[in-house]
């Protein structure tokens, strides 16, 4: 640990505008950072005394000397336990293997996530972190994917997914809320390739990531000669995104002043370009995310009241996996099953009790935490199939009594993992059967998001006719969208 007890961090870049935005970013968590533009200054740096109280290093994988692998080994022999991040631009996950490989405990793509930096770097001085676990390591695992192919069958999660079905045909707004790393990008672009617009592109921000001064330039575009600076002329992401679907990641991180122009997009379909002698016409559909509560960001004055309401018309809350431990055994043949298509990968079994080791965890970072941990396991295996001893930091997580919502992790699905159960809870907290008219509901519920709100074929498999279904609809007081 750094003098003073404040954290010290490395980055190894030469580029001066990385080097400011990583350091302003780490300085938000108390971080102090040091700079080396090389690899051979990395060296150098580790044997004087601001070396010796580093708590990190974060790497560009552009470097001028070394390959990144050989670069991490050199660390790695002088100080086995320090925490390595690689940064890239690149979408490559064999670049991720090759560094994890080698060492690397991290893995981070540009435009840097501020949340996921400052996530990464406090997991490495944390008391019991589980290192390499929560990370965004595996967000270049990603393939297209439909409503049919999103794995889940707890009854709000299907009811979540069936609004979303029924919303991805029109032009409305949708508003996606929950956790980090619940899925909501996966929603937003199930969304979009079920709509009539999933020929066209859908374009993602992720708001958090820019910084507040360069928004509107960002999100609206801006003409040359617009600021101090604007050399050149600046298509939008609104403009680049015309007739297809922009996805805003973490909006509430959106400053005030921008908010007010993505109101105008929302109300008139016009947007101005910073410098512009006029507003343009744009058809663009909008899918935005968040993982606060926006009514608590307006009541604190952080969020404009007018466009939450535009932008919730449609909204989608995505359950913690806490909440649906049940699905862990799917999620886990689907995950493995993607990861082995990544170079250098290979398709991989899971024991019955690695299974139920990770059924007794909590996961804070939800199903991104469970995609990371099954990819690190997945990159460091030897054997045909990943065991308990592929999963220390999970293990020892619940050695040292991680706090676990127990009420939420069902016995049977721990004892018998391989099987699929639907989510519906039997009992109450307080061991007591549930009335049969709750139970019914979510038996209900979970056809519905299961058959994607078609009404004839949910009857139809209850064994019931539609007129008896929409009656107990009524009775039950259910949503047909839910």
């Amino acid at each position: 640990m750094a003098r003073d007890g404040i954290p010290m961090l490395m980055l190894i870049d030469d580029e001066p505008a990385q080097r400011r935005l990583v350091s302003a970013l780490a300085a938000r968590a108390g971080w102090r950072t040091i700079f080396a533009g090389d690899g051979e200054t990395a060296i150098a740096t580790l044997g004087t005394q601001d070396g010796m109280q580093l708590d990190a290093i974060i790497l560009d994988q552009w470097s001028p000397d070394y390959e990144p692998a050989g670069l991490i080994r050199e660390i790695r022999e002088r100080r086995p336990a320090l925490p390595i991040l690689i940064l890239t631009a690149h979408n490559n996950v064999a670049v991720a293997v090759e560094a994890m490989r080698a060492g690397a405990t991290d893995y981070l793509s540009k435009p840097i996530a501020p949340e996921r930096l400052l996530a990464a770097l406090n997991a490495t001085i944390s008391e019991g972190a589980s290192h390499g676990e929560l990370r965004p390591l595996t967000e270049k695992i990603t393939a297209p994917l439909s409503f049919e192919d999103v794995v889940g069958s707890a009854p709000q999660f299907r009811a979540a997914l069936a609004i979303a079905a029924k919303a991805a045909r029109a032009r409305v707004p949708v508003l996606i809320e929950g956790e980090s790393g619940v899925g909501k990008d996966v929603i937003a672009r199930a969304i979009h390739a079920a709509s009539p617009r999933h020929k066209q592109a859908m374009v993602t921000v992720n708001c958090g990531a820019i910084p507040a001064n360069l928004v509107e330039s960002e999100l609206f575009g801006h003409e040359r000669g617009a600021f101090t600076g604007a050399f050149d002329r600046h298509v939008g992401k609104f403009a680049s995104a015309d007739t297809g679907t922009i996805f805003l990641d973490e909006v509430s991180e959106m400053p005030l002043d921008a908010q007010v122009k993505l109101l105008r997009v929302l109300q008139d379909g016009e947007m101005q370009p910073i410098g512009a002698r006029r507003p343009i016409h744009v058809d663009v559909r909008v899918i935005a995310a968040t993982n606060k509560r926006l009514i608590e960001e307006i009541e604190a004055g952080r969020f404009r009241e007018d466009l939450y309401y535009r932008l919730n018309v449609v909204q989608l809350t995505i359950p913690p996996l806490r909440e649906r431990m049940g699905d862990i055994p799917a999620l886990c043949r689907h995950l493995l099953a993607r990861i082995a298509t990544q170079p250098g990968l290979r398709s991989l079994g899971l024991t019955d009790d690695a299974l139920a080791l990770l059924m007794q965890h909590g996961w804070p970072g939800n199903v991104r935490q469970l995609q990371n941990a099954l990819f690190r396991a997945a990159v460091l295996c030897d054997g045909d199939a990943l065991t308990p001893q592929d999963f220390p930091q999970i293990a020892a997580q619940i050695r040292t009594g991680e706090p676990i919502d127990r009420l939420t992790i069902r016995p049977r699905a721990a004892s018998q993992p391989h099987r699929d159960g639907a989510g519906i809870t039997l009992f109450e907290g307080d061991g007591h059967v549930r009335q049969l008219a709750e139970i019914e509901a979510d038996v209900i519920r979970l056809a519905i998001g299961h058959y994607r709100g078609r009404m004839t074929e949910v009857a139809r498999r209850l064994g019931i006719g539609r007129s008896t279904l929409y009656r107990k609809l009524a009775e039950l007081g259910i949503d047909s969208a839910a």
